[in-house]
């Protein structure tokens, strides 16, 4: 009876939506949120003298480069916004200071003129030097505004020769920026120290590093990586952890970033209400030289600095990240009046970590922090059970228990039972 009850009510509200729906569809279209940001790519390519080298499948490096181009920009999906930036494709000189700031904008982020971004590309010619941390500023700023993903692919054959501004370095400052830039890196050349270079750069900023060797290849990661910047993807917040847990700032529900030197705590507040459950997890990157052995907590306390959950992981330099989280249920408040809302309890998360590093090692800006906060309904009592680390899987536990207990004792009496009739014989 209650259960028909529950549908035919059900039924009702169901109807009463769509009446209420097709009564304001058309007041409805008026009010329809702004569409998605275009997200936004450029592709910046190394024009320096050494890419005249003729070993990519029989052609020069900048020939395969410029078919791999073609062919990406006739696959470039419609809601991109891409451009084009050069370095090296310029100076043909000798003089450092003014070869290193050899980089330009060859086609602007925007709706993409396939035909003449070709025509662009087809000019290009290799010159001279290889400014890649000058590139990679230029791109960032060529990217800058809005609030749509953001993605740099860079495609070279050797390292910067515009040292000291090292482009590591560059690309961890771009990070620190909030700015949720992501790099990509392209190397043509499998050499250990342009592969360390570029591997440094990807890393600092969540990008990925190829080595490419052959045309079709080059042409098929780039095509990937302009096709993962349309993919939609949650962007997270940028938001700065305090030093303690007053001056905390107060996180909603939701994907953070931050930044964290070594040896440092960082400090969040969620307010949870009484019948939901805390989860929170964190991952710190390693994106710099560290020494082996390191860990990160992640430690919930009232704002009397009570503890009441942490979660700990540790490492031995096998990884580039290590990641912890925890989980507190707040349980409901007793004998509540319903019309009064029941106060929140503000927690505090304190991030720690145990990373060292040399003394040539830079300490900012700090390393890349990820944080996850959610705020879900706690269980129902029958889970409490989870408080002795059993979860859910309780009630299956005990079965497993009882069961073995009874298995036993039949055994022992089918064993009894059969000795005392092989005495008797």
């Amino acid at each position: 009876m209650i259960i028909r009850k529950r549908l035919t009510a059900g039924v009702c509200v169901l109807l009463a939506t769509l009446a209420a729906g097709l009564g304001t569809a058309l007041p409805a279209a008026a009010d329809e949120p702004p569409a998605t940001p275009s997200p936004k790519v450029e592709l910046v390519l190394d024009v320096s003298g050494s890419m005249r080298t003729r070993d990519m499948d029989g052609e020069s490096r900048i020939s395969a480069a410029k078919q791999a181009f073609n062919d990406v920009l006739d696959a470039v999906p419609e809601e991109v916004e891409l451009g084009i930036r050069t370095l090296g494709a310029d100076y043909p000189g000798d003089d450092r200071k003014v070869g290193c700031k050899d980089t330009k904008q060859l086609y602007p982020v925007g709706p993409l003129d396939r035909t003449e971004a070709k025509t662009a590309v087809a000019t290009l010619a290799p010159t001279g030097w290889t400014p890649i941390g000058p590139a990679l500023l230029g791109a960032a700023d060529d990217l800058e505004g809005g609030d749509a993903t953001r993605r740099i692919v860079l495609i070279t054959d050797g390292e910067d020769t515009c040292g000291p501004l090292d482009p590591c370095e560059v690309a961890r400052d771009i990070a620190a920026r909030g700015i949720h830039l992501v790099i990509d890196t392209l190397g043509l050349v499998p050499n250990a120290k342009i592969r360390q270079q570029l591997t440094c750069i990807a890393e600092a900023t969540g990008g990925t590093y190829t080595a490419v060797q052959h045309t079709d290849e080059l042409s098929g990661r780039v095509k990937q990586l302009v096709d993962r910047a349309a993919e939609p993807a949650v962007t997270p917040v940028a938001t700065e952890g305090a030093g303690s847990c007053s001056a905390a700032p107060e996180l909603k529900a939701g994907l953070y970033t931050d930044r964290q030197e070594i040896g440092k705590h960082r400090w969040y507040r969620v307010d949870v209400l009484p019948g939901q459950e805390l989860r929170a997890s964190v991952s710190v990157a390693a994106d710099r030289a560290v020494d082996n052995d390191y860990g990160v907590l992640l430690r919930a306390v009232t704002a009397h600095g009570r503890e009441i959950v942490r979660g700990a992981e540790s490492g031995t330099g096998r990884t580039d990240a290590i990641s912890t989280g925890l989980r507190y249920p707040k349980p409901e408040a007793d004998d509540v009046d319903a019309d009064v809302k029941p106060a929140a309890e503000a927690v505090c998360l304190q991030l720690s970590n145990s990373f060292s590093a040399p003394e040539s090692v830079k300490t900012t800006p700090g390393m890349p922090v990820e944080l996850t906060i959610d705020l879900v309904d706690s269980p129902d009592e029958a889970a409490d059970a989870a408080a002795f680390g059993l979860g859910r899987g309780w009630w299956l536990l005990g079965v497993m228990v009882l069961t073995g207990l009874i298995a036993g004792l039949l055994f022992g009496w089918i064993s009894r039972w059969r000795v005392a009739v092989w005495r008797t014989n």
